[in-house]
This record gives structure tokens, C-alpha cells and sequence, in this order.
């Protein structure tokens, strides 16, 4: 079998200047079947090679050159004049030949316009064919010289009959939106970014394709849209578009940088023009290309005129990905109306109740042309500006401010924890300094470590003991904490003091503590009734001393305590291999009553085992753990350690083995609830990133609420949970890694000289049932601006614990070598189009370094056959599995228990029967499970008029329920959408009226049984349950518990999600003026008969329609 890209058994030698084309060997070949892989759409690995990143065009007749020279072409727009394509058709059959070229400028041409992709259509493409049958044909196909007709060759068919007419297409669709792709075996082997759809004929029907390349199917996308929007208009609109607003906008900053009105600037001021214009761009680059424009037109030594300016700017500064989305969205316009770009902030980006005035503010501030400012219009300039501001940054703007619930108790946070903060290198014979405090607690730190010891002159110094660490000055450390304490963060510091020194010198630290922080520290004594600990907004401003404390019963001036001494633990450990925490015996040492009674909130106990501390801990007593014993506790006892950290404060720090200072993972830790993970902050890598990453959110006030499973008193969860969590509704992450911007060479590469050949890697951290992990193609030589394209989907089964790391990675046979990184939390996600900015090593924002990506969440999976769909597979009832109940074999319980078994399979259903409903109306819409119905709804609104241009439905919106009212007879296709729109609006009805009962009813069963809870123990025991026995009930008791919160809460998130789709359907329908008494008592569709054809989709035909015939080939 042959894979996609091959012919005859060998692979399509494209250059990296040339559109491949079939040799005359291959003319008589009729079909192959073939696989395909996602991500490299099949295109060869010398294709990959090329050095621009932009789609190139064949270099033949009626095609831009660098010199315009070329007989077919406008020398001022670069548009083909008409001579060059109403023309004999019958060369395009006999000149297509391989060409190489080995000049990488000006040669090659980005597209960035309707014209380039009708010049490339009109060249031809190989494209991929793909039938239900599962089979693959390579053809190739062009549009005629006169633009009316789309032709494929080779055919079984004649020539004349080989081919579609560009009138009877109806839309052209892109990805996988149609029934002859979703049920196809190869499905999951068909690049989502390579395949695009032709819908045509009064039967609907469908030509399905994939490209070479994400690019190659964006040209043919839009070049068909404009044809079958604009018709033999098509030219007309692309000479009355071309870059008209871009144009003025660089000839003003030209003339405005020619002072003396010479018609042209030198070489060195062009240079810097472009460069303020766009900053990742190199100096040197710039200067080459023009060079390069000087010298193929023997002007070399002249200055630069207003013409070369503009296109190296074109050339340099355009961006194909950025052009093809502004055309998606544009109504097939070379730039976004206020309307436009309205419904692109409504359905892509997320925002809410966005008017033509908020798109208004949005033009007026990126938009760069004057023209573009006073008509309201969006250029390709002023729409990439807007995508690569502040307002399209991935990171939630929410997140950056204090947004959490901050008056939970302590132990109800993740805190950001430093281990051995004076240390700015290794633990073991690295300096120590005062700057690792500031870094630290610049960074949002919210714990830090002061290991004591005597020093000179009656001085307490701070190092590693044990160890060959440089000292500094105890009392230096508290100046630097006094005054940058608060600076990033007022809520509670916890200082954690490993006190080593002598009584006397006990007495000086207490004297600094006194004076240097005074009232900073907080010396209320917990309160015993209390059951947790205070919250962080009832301690902001405050600093808790962790630490030993004697006894209440010590009267005397001291006491004997057990020490904490983590550098003797690592000296031993260098000789010994033990996995014991305790193993280390624990030696005396004397405790100033003065300093005890600095600690509060968080006394220092040695940790004995998750029974007695269950049993006799109290919530101000804190327990550290080395990472070896941990884990050990997170592995063997993983409910228990939940269990532990709801009451509790566990603090974590590296195993004393790391005498490199290197970080263990902290989400090992985070996923038991532990609060503080103590890391080695002196040392960047995957574990500081993924630190530093989580607590970017809530403000980065150093403490992140922690998940509700794990902070209520009666919840099951399990650490290691390989699968989904229970009361927890999965999420379903859509990323598509579309393109990076100005990836600097990796530090400390040179075998490769500037080469970079990037590759993107998307990681997920979390529990281990969410880890995962997928990696882009390679780029060859292009770190400047290489293009991806690829998709990629993971489901989440916690997501508030989960993060999504992007990395960039330089491919290299001897070591692939890190160029960026940057970590973010899965709820911090901002979906739509984003701008990723990409950090060193070291956590330095690296400058104008950018990834391009597309985000969408949903919770269910969309396309390929019901077997690959996973949650999407629309079970009958028999199938559907329902949440079920655990037997205590305790009677009393049990019983209690059974009444929840048929409210909770009732609201299984109304979730189920409401989110099954909206799949088959989303794929009829001709969109994947990503869109939103807000989406849905824009895309058939185009499609709706009729021959008489009045529309062919309309949308009552005066009941709750939006109801589709046909206004005549309608076609099967828009039966069929109709019918499933009722089922879709039926059964989330039926879910709003029927949730509250089933909801109540839940609640009922949780409040009967949490009244046995402080009980259970006892009637287990009277049932004659022990042991085992009686753990497995106290666990099912729990697990029950839990089902039950989260199927109360799944439900309640479901009514709010279909009161969300009534209100995208009702503002879909007023944006499309689709209402049936328009949006103010105006006929509806009005205004929709005056707009172009949009690029979004109709609905694709019934399923079971006639496929493409067999001799259609």
C-alpha cells in the first residue's frame, strides 16, 4: 500500500520553490489507495526543507516574478491582467513541468491575497480524493483558465465531464465536516488542517480533499470562496482591494521619512523604518532583501524608492496564516468590517456582548491606515496588530488579579514555597545570598527557608549546615524580608526556621525577629475549638514563623526539642541508601521559650503515620516530608494523604540526594493535597516552569485555591487515578499549533551556525490519568517565522490541576536543543486565537519570540465512526453508563443510598439526551464539536435565502425557546436541519424543566446519608464489620458521597449551559438579522440579501445521499 504522497511508489519531488507537479509517467494512472498521517499532510521531507516559510508559487506563465516582467501581469498590483488567465486552458496541460530554482528571494511570493490564490488554482495542485469507501486517489487539480469550472485529472471520466462548475457549488468547507470523512476508516490518519470539502449541485453533494499542506488548502479555500461569492466579478473585487489601505499607510510613514521630498531614502533609514515597523525582523535580513530587490533590478548603490519599500515590507512583514483567518471571517473582503469583526470577538474569541462600537474602539486602536481608521475597516496590518496585543494573549486577563475565594482556611491553598532560598547555586558547595530572598519573593514566593546557625561575633548566620556553602548574616536576611515581605504579595508569608544556634545566640534571632518585623508577625495563639486553620485574607500582612515549640506546660526560659536538620540528613545520605524518613535518628537540642512563642500557626512535628495523625494532630502542628518518603506516602496510602491535607498543612521539600539542586516534579505532590512544595528556585528547568506557571494565577499572589474534591470533608479522590475523576465531567482540549515568530539560535548551539529547525511540543501535567504529550513537525530552517498547522486533542479529566506547557525545541541529530518554553493552568486558558510569548531557560520573556495557536474547549469529541468518537458516541439508554452507588453492607445506609439510583440515572439522562442532541446539528451546520452554537447559527445564516432573496427561515425569539419557522417549501437538506434543531431545542427543554426536581431529589439522598457520617464507625462495627472490611465501607461510604455532589453539580452545569445556547442562538439570530420580526420590527433578512456570501457553512446534505459515482474518478 502506498502512503498519501506517492505515486507509482515513489514520493512527489517538490522543491522547496515549486508546487509539485506529475510527470507525464504518472498521466495514465488511475488510482492508489493510500494513508495518511496527521501533521505532515502528506508532504514530502524536502517540501518541509524549504527556507520560506510562506506558501510558493510555481514559477510559470501568468505569475508574479520579482520584476514583474512576466507578460500576463499588472506591473503596479501585481493582479493578473485578464489576458493572463481567459486564455486557452489547454497549456496548463502540456507546460507543467518540475522547476527547481535556487535563489530564495525575490523569487518566492507569500500569499497574502485573493490574487496569489487564484494565480496558484489556476496553476494547479496535486490534492488528495477521498471516497466513504475508505480509499484515497491522488489527482490533480486546477481551475480553468476562464475561472468557471474545477477540473481534476487523471479520470476515468472524458475531460469535459472531469470537472465542477464553479456555479453550482454551494460551499466549500474546511476540515473534516462531512459525512463521507466522518465515517471513513482513515479518519484519524487525515490531517484536520489539510482537509477541506467542496459542496456542490442542487443535491448537495460533496468532493472531499486533503492537501499537500495546511497552506495549500487554505489557498483553495479561499480562492473558491471568492469565486463562488463574487462570480465573474471575481477580478473586479481583488483589483478593488488590493492592498489599497496598506499601501497609503506605508506610502505616508515614506514620505513622511523622505523630508526633502526625493522620492526615495536611503538604504539605511528603510532598514531602520521597517525594523521600528516590525522588531523581531533582523537588521541584516532587511538590509539583504534590499539588496537583493536593487541588484535583480540593476539599481544597486541607488536609495529606495516608495514601490521597493512597500514590497520588501510585503515581503518581510506579511504573514499567509494571519490572511487566510482574516478572510475566513471577512465575508470574503480583504479586510473586517465592524461587522465582521463583531461576530469574530463573539464566536471566536469568547467575548460577551460585543457591539459594533466595542469593534469600532478595536479598529480605531490597531489599525494603522487612515482610510482603514475613518471607514471602520480592519486591515490584514491593524487585524495582526490586534491579534498580537495584550487583548489576544492566551493567559485569562481574569487570572492576573487576586480572583479566588481567599477566606478559606490555609490549608485549602497550594503556597508557593522556596527550599533553601539563600542559596542562588547548588546545595551543597554553592554561594549563598541575600538576592535569593529577593528573587524569590519578587516571584510571589510565599515561603521561605532560613536554615540558623552560630556564627561570629555573636552573630547567627544563614547557610547549609554540614555542607561548604558560603554564610550570610541572619540579621541582613530579615532586613530583605521586612522589605520585600509584601512587595508582590499581602497575603501571609511563612517563614520556615531550621534553628541550630546556641541559647545565646537564640536570644540575638529573637531580637532581630522583634525589631526588624515587629508587628509583621503574627503571635495569636491558634484557638482549640477551631478546626482549621485562619484564612489568608484574615492574615494578610502577616508573617507565620514555622518552627519547634515547646510544650505549654514549660515554664522555664528553655526546653529541649528534637532538631530539624536537613543538611545532616544529606551527609548521611551520601554514604548511605535509606528510604526512611525516620531512619535518620533525631538528636535534642535547647529551644529559647522566647522564640517558641514566636510560633503560632505552624509548629514544626515530626510525622509518625496517617493514623495517629488523624487521630491527635492539631491543625496548627505542621509535618515536613522529604520527597523520598512523600512519595513513598502518595504511592502506598494515596486517599489517606488527600484526606490528611483537607485539615492539615504538609509542606514537601527535596529529597537531601539532590545535592545538585535540582527540583522534583511538584504536581507528584500537588495531586495529594499537599500545600507547600518547597523548590529549588536557583535552578531553571521543567519543575520551575511548571512552579512558576501554576501560581501565575489568582494574581499571582504566591496561593492558588486548591481543587473542591480535595478540600471537602467527605470527598473520594485517589492521587493516582489513571482514569476519570468521579463527579467530574472530563474536558476535551483543542489546540492547534498554528505558527512561531522570531525563534532565536538555543544558547550555547553552534554546530549549525543561525540554523534553527524548530519543532513545538504540547505537554499536559496533571494527574497521571491527564498526562500526555504531542509534538509538531519539524521546520526546516526557518526559525524566523515557520508555520505548523497541526491540531491536537487531549482530554482532561481534573481540570483544576492540570497545565499545558508549549515548548520549542531546535531538531538537531546530536541533542535537540530548547529554544522557549511557557507554562500555563488549564483554567487560565483564553480561548480563540492566541499569542503565546515564549521564555528562556531561565524564565526570561524572550523578545518578539511568539507562538501562534488556536484554543477551544468542549466537553464531548466530535467526528470519525461511533467506535473512535469516545465521548461523543450517542448511546441508546441500554448502553449509556450511569454513576452507581457502593454497597456498605451496612442496612441503614444502603437503603438511603438506593433512592439516589433512579434521580441520578434520570439526570444522566437529560444531560446525555441534551448534549447528544446538539452533535448531529453542529456536523448538518458543517462544523466540528470545537464550534459553539453561536457558530452553528452564523454558518447557516448565509446559506438561508432564497431565489427570491426573501429567507427561507426565520427564528421566533419571543418564547424562551427559539423555534425555526420555515417560510415556504425548504429543500431536504434544510428539513433535515430543522428536524434536528427541534430535537436539539426539545431536549435541552426538557432538561431545564425537569433538572430541579432530579437535583432536589440528589441533594435529599446526600443530606439522609451525610447524617450517619460522624456514626458510620460505630454501626460498621455493630454490623460486625472490621478491619479491611470496615475501611472498604468508610471508603464506598465516601465515593458515594461524592457521586452524588458531582452528579448534582454536572446537572446544574448543564441547565447552565443550555440557558448560554438559548442566548447564543437568540443574539446569533438578531446579528444575522434572522429574527422573524428583524431586530426592530424590520423584515428579517434584509440586510443579510445585501451582504456577500459569507465563508462559513451550510448544511451538508442527508446522510445517505449519493456519493461521488465510482466512475466519477
Amino acid at each position: 500500500m502506498a502512503e498519501f504522497g506517492e505515486i507509482d511508489g515513489s514520493s512527489p519531488s517538490n522543491t522547496g520553490d515549486s508546487v509539485a507537479l506529475p510527470s507525464d509517467k504518472t498521466d495514465g494512472k488511475t488510482q492508489c489507495e493510500v494513508s495518511v498521517f496527521n501533521g505532515d499532510c502528506g508532504i514530502p521531507a524536502d517540501m518541509v526543507g524549504s527556507q520560506s516559510v510562506a506558501v510558493t508559487l510555481p514559477d510559470s506563465p501568468g505569475l508574479e516574478t520579482a520584476n514583474n516582467s512576466s507578460v500576463g501581469l499588472d506591473s503596479k498590483s501585481g493582479i493578473p491582467r485578464r489576458s493572463s488567465i481567459i486564455k486557452d486552458g489547454s497549456r496548463l496541460h502540456k507546460e507543467r513541468k518540475k522547476t527547481v530554482s535556487f535563489s530564495s528571494m525575490p523569487t518566492e511570493k507569500k500569499i497574502s491575497s485573493a490574487s496569489d490564490c487564484i494565480n496558484a488554482m489556476v496553476d494547479g495542485s496535486e490534492l488528495k480524493k477521498v471516497r466513504s469507501n475508505s480509499r484515497v486517489y491522488h489527482r490533480y487539480f486546477l481551475l480553468d483558465a476562464d475561472m468557471q469550472s474545477l477540473r481534476w485529472e487523471p479520470s476515468k471520466k472524458e475531460s469535459e465531464k472531469a470537472k465542477i462548475d464553479v456555479k453550482s457549488i454551494k460551499e466549500v468547507r474546511t476540515g473534516k465536516n462531512t459525512e463521507t470523512f466522518r465515517t471513513n476508516g482513515i479518519y484519524d490518519q487525515i490531517s484536520e488542517d489539510c482537509a477541506f470539502s467542496i459542496i456542490y449541485g442542487e443535491n448537495y453533494e460533496s468532493l472531499d480533499l486533503v492537501a499537500n499542506s495546511a497552506d495549500m488548502a487554505n489557498i483553495w479555500v479561499t480562492g473558491l470562496r471568492y469565486l463562488i461569492s463574487y462570480g465573474k466579478h471575481t477580478l473586479n473585487m481583488i483589483e478593488s482591494n488590493q492592498n489599497n489601505m496598506r499601501s497609503s499607510w506605508l506610502g505616508d510613514l515614506f514620505e513622511q521619512a523622505d523630508a526633502n521630498n526625493s522620492k526615495h531614502i536611503s538604504l539605511c533609514a528603510a532598514v531602520q523604518l521597517i525594523k521600528n515597523l516590525n522588531p523581531g525582523l533582523k537588521n541584516i535580513k532587511i538590509e539583504l532583501k534590499f539588496k537583493e530587490f536593487h541588484k535583480s533590478k540593476d539599481t544597486v548603490g541607488c536609495g529606495v524608492t516608495k514601490g521597493e519599500f512597500i514590497e520588501v515590507f510585503h515581503d518581510l512583514c506579511t504573514r499567509p496564516e494571519m490572511y487566510f483567518l482574516l478572510v475566513q471571517f471577512s465575508s470574503n473582503k480583504e479586510f473586517l468590517d465592524t461587522k465582521d469583526l463583531t461576530m469574530f470577538l463573539e464566536a471566536e474569541q469568547g467575548m460577551a456582548q460585543v457591539s459594533e462600537d466595542t469593534s469600532l474602539e478595536v479598529i480605531q486602536r490597531y489599525e494603522p491606515s487612515k482610510e482603514g481608521q475613518l471607514k471602520g475597516w480592519l486591515s490584514l496590518d491593524g487585524f495582526t496588530n490586534y491579534l498580537m496585543s495584550p487583548e489576544c494573549h492566551i493567559f485569562d486577563p481574569e487570572q492576573k488579579s487576586v480572583c479566588q475565594d481567599m477566606n478559606q482556611p490555609l490549608s485549602h491553598y497550594y503556597i508557593n514555597a522556596s527550599h533553601n532560598t539563600y542559596l542562588i547555586e547548588d546545595q551543597f558547595r554553592g554561594p549563598s545570598d541575600v538576592t535569593g530572598y529577593i528573587r524569590a519573593l519578587k516571584m510571589g514566593c510565599r515561603s521561605v527557608e532560613l536554615d540558623v546557625w552560630d556564627g561570629p561575633d555573636n552573630e547567627p548566620v544563614i547557610y547549609t549546615g554540614h555542607t561548604m556553602t558560603s554564610q550570610i548574616v541572619f540579621c541582613s536576611v530579615c532586613d530583605i524580608i521586612n522589605k520585600y515581605a509584601f512587595v508582590a504579595s499581602d497575603f501571609p508569608l511563612i517563614l520556615c526556621l531550621e534553628n541550630h544556634c546556641s541559647l545565646k545566640q537564640q536570644k540575638v534571632m529573637f531580637q532581630h525577629l522583634k525589631k526588624i518585623l515587629g508587628d509583621k508577625i503574627y503571635l495569636d495563639p491558634p484557638s482549640p475549638e477551631d478546626s482549621y486553620l485562619p484564612s489568608p485574607f484574615d492574615l494578610k500582612c502577616k508573617i507565620l514563623l514555622k518552627g519547634k515549640k515547646l510544650g505549654t506546660t514549660c515554664i522555664s526560659s528553655e526546653g529541649e526539642v528534637t532538631d530539624e536538620d536537613e543538611g545532616a540528613e544529606m551527609s548521611q545520605r551520601m554514604n548511605i541508601e535509606a528510604d526512611e524518613q525516620q531512619s535518620i535518628p533525631l538528636k535534642k537540642f535547647q529551644l529559647s521559650k522566647d522564640l517558641s512563642d514566636l510560633v503560632t500557626l505552624c509548629k514544626s512535628i515530626a510525622f509518625k503515620d496517617f493514623p495517629t495523625a488523624f487521630q491527635s494532630q492539631k491543625h496548627w502542628e505542621l509535618c515536613s516530608f522529604n520527597e523520598v518518603f512523600a512519595s513513598r506516602c502518595a504511592n502506598d496510602f494515596p486517599g489517606d494523604f488527600v484526606n490528611y491535607n483537607k485539615k492539615l498543612l504538609a509542606r514537601v521539600y527535596p529529597s537531601p540526594m539532590r545535592i545538585d539542586s535540582s527540583n522534583m516534579n511538584p504536581q507528584d505532590f500537588w495531586k495529594c493535597g499537599c500545600q507547600i512544595v518547597a523548590m529549588n528556585y536557583q535552578t531553571p528547568g521543567l519543575m520551575m516552569d511548571l512552579n512558576i506557571g501554576w501560581f501565575r494565577q489568582n494574581g499571582n499572589c504566591g496561593y492558588v485555591l486548591r481543587p473542591a474534591i480535595m478540600r471537602e470533608q467527605v470527598s473520594y479522590f485517589s492521587a493516582n487515578t489513571k482514569d476519570s475523576v468521579p463527579g467530574v465531567s472530563p474536558q476535551l482540549l483543542h489546540i492547534k499549533i498554528i505558527s512561531g515568530q522570531n525563534f532565536p539560535k538555543p544558547k550555547g548551539s553552534g554546530s549549525k551556525g543561525d540554523v534553527v529547525d524548530p519543532y513545538v511540543y504540547v505537554e499536559i501535567h496533571g494527574i497521571p490519568a491527564d498526562c500526555a504529550e504531542q509534538r509538531t513537525k519539524t521546520v526546516n530552517q526557518n526559525g524566523e517565522n515557520p508555520l505548523f498547522d497541526e491540531s491536537f486533542e487531549f482530554q482532561i479529566n481534573l481540570p483544576e490541576l492540570a497545565m499545558v506547557r508549549f515548548v520549542v525545541l531546535d531538531d538537531d541529530y546530536i541533542g535537540d536543543e530548547f529554544i522557549g518554553q511557557y507554562t500555563i493552568p488549564f483554567e487560565c486558558l483564553q480561548p480563540g486565537f492566541r499569542h503565546i510569548p515564549l521564555q528562556s531557560l531561565t524564565g526570561e520573556v524572550l523578545p518578539h519570540a511568539w507562538l501562534f495557536v488556536h484554543v477551544a474547549i468542549t466537553n464531548r469529541r466530535g467526528g470519525g465512526k461511533p467506535h473512535k468518537r469516545g465521548l461523543s458516541v450517542r448511546k441508546g439508554k441500554r448502553s449509556r453508563e450511569y454513576a452507581t452507588m457502593r454497597v456498605l453492607v451496612i442496612k441503614a445506609v444502603d437503603d438511603i443510598f438506593k433512592t439516589a439510583i433512579l434521580p441520578l440515572r434520570e439526570a444522566t439522562d437529560l444531560r446525555e439526551n441534551m448534549q447528544n442532541a446538539i452533535v448531529p446539528f453542529k456536523e448538518l451546520c458543517g462544523l466540528s464539536a470545537v464550534a459553539n452554537l453561536k457558530q452553528c447559527i452564523l454558518a447557516l445564516s448565509s446559506r438561508l435565502t432564497g431565489a427570491d432573496n426573501n429567507p427561507l427561515l426565520v427564528f421566533n425569539l419571543k418564547d424562551q425557546y427559539p423555534t425555526m419557522e420555515p417560510q415556504g417549501l425548504l429543500p431536504d437538506v434544510l428539513k433535515k436541519v430543522v428536524t434536528t434543531y427541534d430535537v436539539m431545542i426539545q431536549t435541552s427543554k426538557t432538561l431545564l424543566e425537569n433538572s430541579e426536581g432530579a437535583y432536589d431529589r440528589i441533594l435529599l439522598t446526600q443530606k439522609a446519608a451525610m447524617e450517619f457520617h460522624e456514626n458510620l464507625h460505630d454501626m460498621a462495627v455493630k454490623e460486625g464489620l472490621k478491619g479491611r472490611k470496615l475501611a472498604k465501607a468508610v471508603e464506598s461510604f465516601t465515593w458515594n458521597i461524592t457521586i452524588l455532589k458531582g452528579q448534582a453539580d454536572l446537572l446544574k452545569h448543564a441547565k447552565s449551559e443550555v440557558q448560554e445556547n438559548l442566548k447564543q442562538i437568540h443574539y446569533a439570530a438578531l446579528t444575522c438579522n434572522l429574527s422573524k420580526d428583524g431586530p426592530s420590527g424590520s423584515t428579517a433578512g434584509s440586510e443579510s440579501r445585501t451582504r456577500p456570501r459569507s465563508l462559513d457553512a451550510i448544511p451538508e446534505k442527508a446522510t445517505g445521499e449519493d456519493e461521488l459515482s465510482e466512475e466519477d474518478n
